[in-house]
């Protein structure tokens, strides 16, 4: 039963490490651009977590069509 507690600790920490790397990126300033790109670029780079300081930089691109006339 320890060793569940202990991966929980784990995730939780590579978690906010994630989260501190995409604060470091500036990805959640206010910059007015809101699309499916930059949230999937936060999601990533918060999953990433303590790589990112080994030099992964995931981007994500996403195109949403355009709805028909």
């Amino acid at each position: 039963m320890r060793t569940g507690s202990i991966g929980a600790v784990i995730v939780i920490i590579w978690l906010v490490l994630g989260v501190v790397a995409a604060n470091q990126r500036g990805y959640f300033k206010d910059s007015g651009d809101t699309s499916c790109a930059k949230a999937g670029t936060v999601m990533v780079t918060i999953v990433a977590g303590p790589l990112n300081w080994l030099g992964v930089n995931p981007k994500i691109k996403c195109d949403i069509p355009e709805p028909s006339k």
